[in-house]
C-alpha cells in the first residue's frame, strides 16, 4: 500500500471514530427532540459549513456537467441518510441502528459499483466484508433487552437502518465518481452536502424548535454538526481520493463498533456474548482489508 493509500485509509478511520460518537451524543438531547430534527440539524448545519469553506471549488464542480450529475445523485442520499439514520437509532437503539445502517453500506456500495461500472470485486474484499457484515449481524442480535422479545420499534428501526445504509452508500459512490473525474474532494463535498443541507432546512424549521430549549441542547447539536459532520466529511473526502467506495464503506464499519462500545459504556445498553464475538469479527474484517496491497484508485478505474 503506497503512502497516498495509507493516508486515505487513516482519514477514513478518523472519520469513523467521529461518526461513532453521534448516537451516544444524541442520547443526551431532551426526549422531546425529534430524530428528524437531530438529523436535519446535523447534516444541514454541517453541510452549509462544508459549502462555506470551499464556495469556489463547489461552484466549479456544479458547472461541470459530468460532475453535476453525480452531485445530484449524491444529494438524494445526503437528504435521506440523516433522517433515516437517527430515526433508526431512536426506534431500535444506538447499537442496532448503527450496525444495521453501516453494516449494510458495503453491500449497497458494491451493488452500485457493479451496476454503474460492472466493477469486479476482489476475493479479499468479499472475505473482509463477509467477516465484517457477519460481525455486524452478531452485534445486532447480541444486544440484550430486558424482556424476552425484541422492543416493538426494532423491526421498523432495522428497516430504516437499511434505508440509511442505501443512502450512505449512494452518496459515497456518487462522491467517489465525482472525485474520480478530477474534481477536488472539498468541492465535491461542499456542493453535494451544501445542496443537501438546503433541502433539509424545511425539515429543521418544522421540527427543530426543541433543539433551542437549553444551552446543553445547542452545544450537543453544535458538536454533532461540527465534529461528526463537518470535520468527519472533510476527512471522508480525503479518503475517497484514493480508496474505492466499496472499500471505503467497509473501512468505515469501524463506526458501528465505536458506537456499540460507547452505547455499552456510556448509554448503558447491554451486549450479549454473540455481540462481543461480532466486534472481533468486524475488527478481523477491517484488518484484512486495510492491510491489503492495492493499486492506486485511479489505476482501478475502467
Amino acid at each position: 500500500m503506497d503512502n497516498r493509500s495509507i493516508a486515505g485509509v487513516v482519514a477514513l478511520l478518523l472519520a469513523s471514530l467521529l461518526w461513532g460518537t453521534t448516537g451516544t451524543s444524541a442520547t443526551f438531547l431532551p426526549h422531546d427532540v425529534s430524530p428528524l430534527a437531530i438529523g436535519a440539524s446535523t447534516m444541514g448545519v454541517g453541510g452549509l459549513l462544508l459549502l462555506a469553506t470551499a464556495p469556489r471549488m463547489s461552484w466549479a464542480v456544479l458547472r461541470d456537467p459530468r460532475a453535476r450529475r453525480w452531485v445530484a445523485l449524491g444529494v438524494v442520499g445526503v437528504f435521506a441518510y440523516p433522517l433515516a439514520f437517527y430515526s433508526a437509532m431512536n426506534l431500535a437503539g444506538v447499537a442496532v441502528g448503527n450496525v444495521v445502517a453501516l453494516g449494510s453500506g458495503p453491500v449497497f456500495a458494491a451493488l452500485y459499483e457493479w451496476l454503474g461500472e460492472r466493477h469486479p470485486l476482489s476475493r479479499r474484499w468479499a472475505i473482509s466484508t463477509g467477516l465484517a457484515v457477519a460481525g455486524i449481524a452478531l452485534l445486532a442480535v447480541g444486544r440484550e433487552t430486558s424482556g424476552s422479545t425484541l422492543p416493538s420499534g426494532t423491526l421498523p428501526g432495522v428497516a430504516l437502518g437499511l434505508v440509511a445504509g442505501a443512502a450512505y452508500a449512494l452518496y459515497t459512490y456518487a462522491s467517489s465518481r465525482a472525485i474520480g473525474l478530477g474534481r477536488p474532494s472539498r468541492g465535491v463535498m461542499g456542493s453535494m452536502f451544501g445542496i443537501g443541507a438546503v433541502l433539509l432546512l424545511p425539515v429543521l424549521i418544522a421540527t427543530g424548535a426543541p433543539l433551542l430549549q437549553s444551552a446543553s441542547s445547542v452545544g450537543i447539536t453544535a458538536y454533532l454538526a461540527i465534529g461528526p459532520m463537518f470535520v468527519a466529511y472533510l476527512l471522508f473526502g480525503v479518503g475517497l481520493r484514493t480508496v474505492r467506495s466499496s472499500a471505503a464503506t467497509t473501512i468505515t464499519l469501524l463506526e458501528p463498533v465505536v458506537a456499540t462500545i460507547l452505547a455499552v459504556l456510556v448509554v448503558g445498553e447491554r451486549l450479549a456474548p454473540p455481540g462481543w464475538v461480532g466486534l472481533a469479527l468486524v475488527f478481523a474484517g477491517l484488518a484484512a482489508l486495510v492491510t491489503a496491497r492495492r493499486a492506486p484508485k485511479d489505476a482501478e478505474r475502467p
